[in-house]
């Protein structure tokens, strides 16, 4: 069987040393199921797999045994070029996303070709309640939607969020801080008016005045806005 054999290959990649670091990467993740595949070898190993006619048993075979075959799934939905093909096995796979650097890898390239079908998509997992269901719907709003097809809507759907969750509003804020970046007079007032909680907005302004991508008088006024 084709799970079977993909396992196999995974474990004459790994790389041990490179195991142990990324163990300590993803602290929700069972440290007994992380192989240590260094991430260029799983991306062309996914490229290979593609090319089998029986890759989809694979993509179908959930849950994984491993945070790798995870990681592998996730870079293989990411080469779908058909949208409703790929869209579906996102939605197939969301549930069983554990951990962010899953979450994170999986970024559908085709998902830019088609931003009308996706957006209702992501609405629904930013409200979907699950940890990284939420993170990703965030992360895909923040990759395609905050240039030609932004919306002043759609901040306010990564604002209205309250979660508990470390990696839901670690994302919050790096959504903010990337509008921060691309839309800035659109985004600032959320941190004028103190529309985001505590933790997200000093998250925010730290990002923010971090990056490259806003002007040092930027990010002198975003430092008057942080919350002791």
């Amino acid at each position: 069987m084709i799970g079977e054999e993909i396992r196999a290959e995974l474990y004459t990649l790994r790389d041990e040393k490179y195991r142990d670091f990324q163990r300590k990467l993803i602290p929700t993740v069972r440290p007994e199921t992380v192989i240590g595949v260094r991430t260029p070898a799983l991306r062309a190993y996914a490229k290979e797999l593609l090319k089998r006619p029986d890759i989809g048993e694979f993509l179908s075979a959930l849950p994984h045994e491993s945070f790798d075959e995870n990681q592998l799934h996730a870079f293989l939905l990411s080469e779908i070029k058909d949208f409703d093909r790929c869209a579906a096995g996102v939605e197939r796979f969301l549930p069983f996303v554990d951990n962010w650097a899953t979450c994170d890898q999986l970024s559908p390239k085709v998902f830019g070709k088609h931003h009308a079908e996706l957006l209702p998509l992501v609405k629904a997992w930013i409200a979907s309640g699950e940890t990284y269901t939420v993170r990703f719907g965030i992360g895909m709003l923040m990759a395609h939607f905050l240039d030609a097809d932004f919306d002043p809507r759609y901040p306010e759907w990564v604002a209205a969020l309250r979660s508990e969750e470390y990696y839901v509003n670690m994302m919050r804020a790096w959504y903010f801080a990337t509008a921060l970046a691309k839309q800035y007079g659109a985004v600032l007032p959320y941190l004028e008016q103190r529309r985001l909680d505590l933790w997200t907005h000093n998250k925010t302004i730290q990002k923010a005045v971090e990056s490259f991508r806003i002007a040092d008088e930027q990010k002198a006024y975003l430092r008057t806005l942080r919350i002791k």
